[in-house]
């Protein structure tokens, strides 16, 4: 293969070139079987010819081609050329424009003169190879994202202070100085407005520099391992919580615990907004027998193992079965994304699949957790329990439905403010949900509520005319799950002392969760009779659903909350405290075990055993970025813009030339076209 430089030149670099002397690559330097043809093109709108220049793929030009480092605006410097101003002012136009940083390791002011000598140059690219071979290297380009928009512009000297990529782009770093400046002075209000707690050794700053502490922590796993941030996260709350620097008093308790409901009343709605009403109706029995007969297997074993094993009664043992057998589509998605990204599974849909019985596994959790929450810690007759729990959930389902159908006219679809009144109106509703069904003694319909309004929401505002992929309400709750994901984590994982745990619980509940996910594999591998999938994919959905993670972290400390609301003597507080305890450290563990296996076993055989299409993959029931920023709410589809832009633009220059008639002077500063460059190669 052939590689190609391109160079833009005046007409008037056409007229002499016979007796031109300035070509600063003398022809001796030539090899023999090389040739460099310069071939004159027609000519273009702005009245500049085009020509190219080819180089054979053995000749000693191709060993000074740029390397990728470099970029183009490298590849546009070098190369033979009569007058280097051309070749200075094409690269200047271009280098605001196409520049790209992740690439150019050498700066954005390393220019290349095109009378450079060849071994230099050589000496250059063997040396950047070697760094770029080196671990360092490696190391430092997984933290680089790559940038999009216009390039960073750095202040002369930034590559010799802060190299790349050891050190940020100028842009980066502004960025997150500009974060501290903000975080320091509204700390620096707060702790005015607040007093103590909001002093060092408050509370309040205590909560704050475990929330920033955790969210680097998930962020350096998901850099160095690419395992789901949610596992650093936990961790550093273990960690801050044993060094001693996290000791939360009751008060904070107390907002520890409505941090948690908002979590999950966030975790719900994505679930919600999550589902395809399409995959929904056409996979519906498919679904349904994914998602409900594996975990009521699973959640019956736990507790059947839990009560045997551990020593829970039987009302505690289902409470914790319920919260164990949910499955978090925090650690499946982002895994599932980059499978989509290659076209893994894709043809079949397995995607949309292992998404929508998630969320339905997650519903099934919460309403059957609430029910039994409901009847543990009531203090209504049993009987009053057992009518109380099926209307609940009927009443919860209503309820959502009714809403979701209500945020279909209100507001009015074209609205200025359609998208925020709509978050707000999911926020609001969710909240009220949760929050009204536990305090009228009805636990079990709040979460369903949540759910169904999400679900019959998101279904009617594509029916006016929005993407699923690229709901802007889900982009924005995705945003604010960027926020309470350290804070939930991190105060779950505030909750474990090592030095308390007793090894026969930690022996006895790592046998029950390796147990527990193993026999849920089989089962969900099982249930996959008789649908479109073949045996190993069978197999992937099963080992695709071992993750625990959100609805644990949510839900582990509700029951120890509920318990410090009673007003029991000392002994049974006591007993009631240690169950609590025990089903924190079992959730806890769960998280801690199964996250990152889970991650690692779909990442290793996803490749191996589901089918890889031709085609590109289709976006169907995914975000388009599963890390969003503020600027992705909008109901713009950018994207596809642009793409039409393109097409425009392509069209135009494939169009017949039009005979040219001067109609306007030709700016003085622009830029001549590149061309496309055809060889002639002699034998």
């Amino acid at each position: 293969m052939t590689a190609i430089k391109e160079y833009p030149f005046d007409l008037s670099d056409l007229k002499n070139q016979n007796n031109d002397t300035r070509i600063s690559r003398p022809t001796d330097q030539l090899s023999s079987n090389q040739v460099f043809t310069i071939t004159p093109s027609a000519p273009s709108n702005d009245g500049k010819r085009k020509v190219s220049i080819m180089a054979d793929e053995g000749s000693k030009d191709r060993e000074n081609l740029p390397s990728e480092r470099n970029g183009r605006v490298s590849a546009q410097a070098e190369g033979p050329s009569r007058r280097k101003s051309n070749l200075h002012n094409a690269m200047a136009a271009e280098i605001d424009t196409s520049w790209d940083r992740p690439a150019h390791i050498e700066g954005r002011y390393k220019k290349y003169s095109t009378t450079s000598s060849i071994y230099s140059k050589k000496a250059l690219s063997h040396q950047s190879e070697h760094i770029e071979r080196s671990w360092w290297y490696a190391c430092c380009q997984k933290c680089h994202t790559e940038e999009s928009g216009i390039p960073s512009w750095e202040p002369p000297h930034w590559q010799k202070i802060c190299p790349y990529p050891l050190c940020p782009s100028y842009r980066r770093f502004a960025q997150n100085v500009s974060i501290l400046l903000i975080g320091i002075m509204v700390w620096v209000l707060v702790w005015i407005i607040l007093g103590d707690t909001a002093a060092p050794g408050g509370q309040l700053f205590m909560l704050a520099v475990l929330t920033i502490a955790a969210h680097f922590g998930g962020w350096l796993i998901m850099k160095v391992t690419t395992l789901p941030p949610l596992i650093g996260m936990l961790i550093v709350g273990i960690i801050m919580k044993n060094i001693g620097f996290v000791n939360f008093d009751a008060d904070y308790q107390h907002v520890a615990s409505y941090i948690r409901k908002i979590a999950l009343t966030i975790i719900l709605t994505r679930a919600g907004l999550d589902l395809d009403p399409t995959a929904m109706k056409k996979f519906f029995f498919t679904v349904i027998k994914l998602a409900l007969l594996p975990w009521a297997i699973e959640c019956g074993l736990c507790a059947v193992m839990c009560n045997l094993l551990l020593g829970l009664p039987w009302d505690w043992a289902f409470l914790l079965g319920s919260i164990f057998a949910a499955v978090s589509p925090a650690v499946i998605v982002p895994c599932l994304f980059r499978l989509r990204e290659k076209g893994l599974g894709v043809s079949k849909g397995i995607p949309t699949l292992v998404l929508a019985v998630s969320g339905i596994d997650d519903a099934a959790s919460v309403a059957i957790f609430g029910i039994v929450s409901s009847i543990m810690f009531s203090s209504a007759s049993l009987t009053t329990n057992i009518i109380q729990g099926p209307l609940s959930v009927i009443g919860g389902v209503a309820f959502g439905v009714f809403c979701g159908y209500l945020v279909k006219y209100i507001p009015e679809r074209n609205d200025a403010f359609l998208v925020p009144i709509r978050v707000l109106l999911l926020l609001t509703g969710g909240l009220m949900s949760v929050l009204g069904s536990e305090e009228i003694g009805w636990g079990g319909g709040g979460p369903l509520a949540v759910i169904a309004f999400a679900f019959v929401a998101c279904k009617e505002w594509v029916e006016q005319g929005w993407e699923l992929d690229d709901n802007p309400v889900a982009t924005a709750f995705e945003i604010f799950w960027m926020f309470f994901e350290p804070m939930l984590f991190a105060i779950t994982g505030a909750q474990v002392v090592i030095a308390d745990l007793p090894p026969h619980l930690v022996l006895v509940g790592g046998g029950i969760i390796i147990t527990c996910i193993v026999v849920r594999a089989l089962l969900t591998s099982i249930s996959a009779v008789r649908s479109n999938l073949n045996m190993k994919e069978k197999i992937f959905v099963g080992l695709a659903w071992m993750a625990k993670a959100t609805v644990q972290a949510a839900l582990a400390p509700v029951a120890l909350d509920e318990v410090r609301k009673m007003s029991l003597d000392d002994e049974t507080m006591t007993e009631l405290t240690n169950y609590a305890e025990i089903i924190i450290t079992v959730c806890i563990m769960s998280i801690v075990i199964t996250a990152p296996l889970g991650a690692i076993v779909i990442t290793i055989t996803g490749p191996r055993l589901l089918s890889k299409t031709t085609k590109p993959p289709v976006l169907e029931g995914w975000r388009r970025s599963h890390r969003p920023s503020i600027r992705d709410i909008s109901i713009i589809d950018e994207e596809e813009i642009a793409e039409r832009d393109a097409e425009a633009e392509a069209e135009v220059q494939n169009s017949p030339p039009v005979s040219p008639v001067p109609t306007t002077t030709p700016n003085a500063y622009s830029t001549p076209n590149p061309v496309t460059v055809q060889p002639n190669h002699r034998t």
